[in-house]
Formats: structure tokens, C-alpha cells, sequence
């Protein structure tokens, strides 16, 4: 028995078990279905793309996109304590400020989050009205400056885009390196910021190759979990709260399996009706990316990373290409001059990234492209079976809405117009995938070819319709979820931060702690 049980060991759970393990008078169990995050590999970050389909990786894919040409994309989910953040590309982005004012949620405002944006950081830059200084959460500058990504930003300057040297303070719009969630030029995932630091209370019970198979729930009261590990099924009981962090993949398909969702869906697998609601699993947004590669003879692409010269700085000094995130530089636009805010984020890595980032690199190149932020087109998971250990079903609907199409095609246009400049043509010589033409035919072929996911699902729980605003699930008592699947819309970013902002807002809300200044009502 614990007061707490958390499911799920990402970029939320290892944070929510850190702060809720800071009473020493509250047990929290923290329950993980992958391993430690013992791998070499996942610290060193430029090696982040050989975790890919390994035993730290969900593995998961999208059902057949209709729009996509009937293909299956790949969308990888860290399995391991950090969860993705343990695999990701490190970047820190918060989101626009009109994204979080968008949700309509009360206490989700940006100003309402900017103080847990700064009580989470750690940033070299210092302290200011956007930055904090002394959290866990390391954001860095890049270690690693390739010759292409800055010629990347002289590119942009010259097609007529502002510099931005910090997307995360007053302005989001422009172009620029990227700050990083590392941590002296290693990743700095939220087991290595949070869980780590917090491993030796003796409040705190962190349980890895443990699956979660269901939600138990007595009466309208969740009371514990049910788990799959070496020694059978058991329950792990919960005295106060269950708090699900399994991400917008899992954390609905684990709603489901509960008997929380829609009774159409779940009668046909045998599944008895808990609590109906049935917005679980819908609304599914993400980011696909639309990835320009060129080829050229210059070796200074990440493919020579880990050459000895190279290894032998990273030992030495922590930078250097060893210490990239791959996509070292990007920006912001907006696609038309009466968006609010930048609908496209682009994304330059010093290397060739095609597959999905899941075929080995045959040569040097330059990797780039826009990644659009505000689609409007939604997808859902749904189970596939009532086996917990069976993948979801999972369909994002990319480009279902035609209005996203439109707004691809003008963005490949913008692409175009920055690999045309004079600061790239050392590196743009050879089109090894890039459209065929501007024409609105060979932009929309080329959409449908090589779209992509660039990992950023969220909002299949979503507040105002699954949980409240306050993080509980609808008609269940003691239930809360606390990760990416809670966000009304997707934010413009790399949502890693907002995340890890949502849990540490959650935590607060559990301890009735209101960091506007005054007791939380919600959490009381």
C-alpha cells in the first residue's frame, strides 16, 4: 500500500514522483515497464538515434494513413526510466504564449505556468522574467556548432527571416540554435534531473520491467493498479491517488483497458464500463515533418561524429559533435502574414535523417524542413485488444483536413526559397529528396511520400473533456492523468518541456499548493 501510485516513468511521472517523495510522511510507488537507464547511449547525445526499435523503445506505428499514401509511420516512445525523454533530440522549447492562453483551462494560462517553467529550470543563461536558475532541469546552449547549421542561419537571414536567440523568451518568431535539456554535454532526461537525485528516500519505491494492465477501480474510486512482472499479475494498492503518466499512446489505451471510454468500443472486446467517456483516445494531434535532404563531398556531417579526434574532445571537454542533438539550429514562421502566431517550426540537423530517422546514413548531407504546428486534423487511439501487453491502434488522420495540405505546400515553398541562397550552396549542390518542382502537384506528392512523424502526439485525454482542470479523470474519483495527453491542443514546439511543466503544476495540485499565492481549492 502507498499514498501514491504513478504509472509510468517519462518526462511526467519520474517528476511527479520526485516532488510528491519530497514529504517524507507520503509513500509514492512509481511503476515503470521498461528497464533502468543504464545504456551508454542514452546520455551521449548524438548517439540518440541507435535507440531506435531497441528494448528502450515502445516500437510503436501508425495504422495505414489514408492520406499518406496508405503508409504506416513510425513513431517511437521511450520505454525506460526518463521514457522519451530519454531519446529524444533534447530540445527545449516551451510552446507560443497563445497556446497555453488557447486552452481556456483555468490556472493554464502562460502566466499561470511561467512560474513552473522557471521552478523546473536550470538555465546557463541566468535568471530572468522567462528563465530560472537552481531547478533540476538542465537547459543548456549546444555544444556542438557544425559548419552547416550555421550556414543554415545565414541561409535564413539572407531569405529574409529575423535572428532569434531565444525562442523560449518574448518573442517565439525567428531563427536560431536551439537550447538543450543536457547537462555538461551529456542528455539531460528527467530520470537524470528528477528520479535519480530523488532514488535514495525511503518513501520512494521505483519499480522498472513493470507493466501496467489495468486501473483498479472499486465502486468510482481508482484504488490501486494491477501490474504484469516476472512473478505474475498483482495489485499495487493505492491509498490516495493513481496518477497516470503513460503518455497520449498509453495513458488513453490504459483508460480503456480500466473500463474508462466509450461502451461502443469496449463491448465488442468484453471490457465492462467503469466510467463513460467517451472522448478517451480521440483528438489525437501531432507534428509531422517534411524533411528536405542534400548530399554534398563536405565531411563535416555527423556521420564522422564518432571518429577518435571527435571522441576524444567529447572525452575531454564534453563538445563537439559527440555532444549534438542532431537538429542543432531551426526557427519559426508563420505560413501566412494573418496567423497570430508561427504555424511552422523547422528543424536543420548536419546529417542525413531519411526514414524516419531509422536508415543508417550513406553519405554526408544536410537534413531540413518545416515541421507544422497547428494541424487540424485529429486522429485517436483505440484498443486493438483486451490483452494489456498488445500495441494500441493508433490513427493520426495526417492531412485529413485540406487546410493542413495548403499549409504544407506553402511551407515546403518557404524550404525551397532557404536552400536557394547563397549561404547554403556549398551544401545544396546534390537533391538527394526533395520535390520535383514548386508546382503545387510535385509539393502535395512530395507531402504524401515523406511526411513524416516527428514524435509530438498529445491531447487523447484531453482537459475540458477526459480530465478536468484540475487533472482528474471525469467520474472517477481518485484518478488523475498529468502528461502530454492532457493538452487541449498541441503546443508550437517540442512539447518535452511543456510536459514536464504539466507535471510539475500536477504535483502541486495534488499537495494543494498554488504557486499564484494562494491555497489551491482543487487540491485542499
Amino acid at each position: 500500500m502507498f499514498d501514491y501510485v504513478i504509472v509510468g516513468a517519462g518526462s511526467a511521472g519520474c517528476v511527479l514522483a520526485a516532488r510528491l517523495s519530497e514529504d517524507p510522511d507520503t509513500t509514492v510507488c512509481l511503476i515503470e515497464a521498461g528497464p533502468a537507464d543504464t545504456l551508454e547511449r542514452i546520455h551521449i547525445p548524438s548517439t540518440f538515434g541507435h535507440l531506435f526499435r531497441t528494448e528502450v523503445d515502445w516500437d510503436y506505428h501508425t495504422h495505414e494513413e489514408a492520406h499518406l499514401g496508405r503508409r504506416k509511420i513510425y513513431l517511437p516512445r521511450g520505454r525506460v526510466l526518463g521514457g522519451t525523454s530519454s531519446i529524444n533530440t533534447m530540445i527545449y522549447i516551451r510552446g507560443n504564449q497563445a497556446d497555453f492562453d488557447g486552452w481556456g483551462q483555468e490556472g493554464w494560462s502562460f502566466e499561470d505556468l511561467l512560474p513552473y517553467f522557471r521552478l523546473a529550470e536550470d538555465n546557463e543563461r541566468g535568471e530572468s522574467r522567462f528563465h530560472g536558475v537552481g531547478g533540476p532541469l538542465s537547459v543548456s546552449e549546444n555544444r556542438s556548432r557544425n559548419p552547416m547549421s550555421t550556414a543554415f542561419l545565414e541561409a535564413a537571414g539572407q531569405a529574409g527571416h529575423p535572428a532569434n536567440d531565444d525562442f523560449n523568451g518574448a518573442e517565439q518568431e525567428g531563427f536560431g540554435f536551439f537550447q538543450l535539456t543536457q547537462k555538461d554535454g551529456m542528455r539531460c532526461s528527467t530520470a537524470t534531473a528528477y528520479l535519480h537525485p530523488a532514488a535514495g528516500r525511503p518513501n520512494l519505491t521505483v519499480r522498472t520491467g513493470t507493466t501496467a494492465h489495468r486501473i483498479v477501480i472499486n465502486g468510482s474510486k481508482a484504488t490501486g493498479v494491477a501490474v504484469g512482472g516476472p512473478e505474475g499479475e498483482e495489485v499495487i494498492r493505492a491509498e490516495r491517488e493513481v496518477l497516470l503518466c503513460g503518455g497520449a499512446y498509453n495513458s488513453p489505451q490504459l483508460l480503456m483497458l480500466s473500463g474508462v471510454g466509450a461502451p461502443e468500443s469496449l463491448a465488442p472486446l468484453g471490457i465492462d464500463v467503469t466510467a463513460e467517456l467517451p472522448m478517451v483516445g480521440t483528438g489525437l494531434q501531432d507534428h509531422v515533418l517534411l524533411p528536405l535532404v542534400y548530399t554534398h563531398d563536405h565531411p563535416v556531417s555527423l556521420l564522422a561524429a564518432g571518429s577518435p579526434e571527435n571522441v576524444q574532445q567529447f572525452q575531454e571537454t564534453r563538445s563537439g559533435p559527440m555532444t549534438s542533438n542532431g537538429p542543432e539550429v531551426g526557427g519559426f514562421a508563420r505560413t501566412r502574414g494573418d496567423l497570430p502566431a508561427p504555424d511552422v517550426e523547422f528543424l536543420t540537423a548536419p546529417v542525413m535523417f531519411v526514414d524516419s530517422g531509422l536508415a543508417a546514413p550513406t553519405g554526408h548531407a544536410l537534413s531540413f524542413g518545416p515541421s507544422m504546428l497547428t494541424p487540424a486534423s485529429r486522429g485517436r487511439v483505440e484498443l486493438a485488444s483486451d490483452m494489456p501487453t498488445a500495441k494500441p491502434r493508433i490513427v493520426h488522420n495526417y492531412f485529413e483536413a485540406p487546410e493542413d495540405m495548403d499549409s504544407a505546400v506553402e511551407a515546403l515553398r518557404m524550404a525551397l526559397d532557404i536552400a536557394g541562397q547563397e549561404g547554403l550552396r556549398d551544401y545544396t549542390k546534390t537533391a538527394h529528396q526533395v520535390p520535383d518542382s514548386d508546382s503545387d502537384q510535385d509539393l502535395r506528392e512530395f507531402v504524401r511520400r515523406y511526411a513524416h512523424s516527428i514524435y509530438h502526439a498529445s491531447s487523447t485525454c484531453a482537459m475540458g473533456s477526459v480530465v478536468d482542470a484540475d487533472l482528474r479523470v471525469r467520474g472517477v474519483e481518485g484518478l488523475r492523468v498529468a502528461d502530454a495527453s492532457v493538452m487541449p491542443t498541441l503546443v508550437r514546439g517540442n512539447p518535452n518541456a511543456a510536459t514536464i511543466t504539466i507535471a510539475e503544476r500536477a504535483a502541486d495540485l495534488v499537495r494543494g499548493i498554488d504557486r499564484r499565492g494562494r491555497e489551491s481549492e482543487a487540491g485542499a
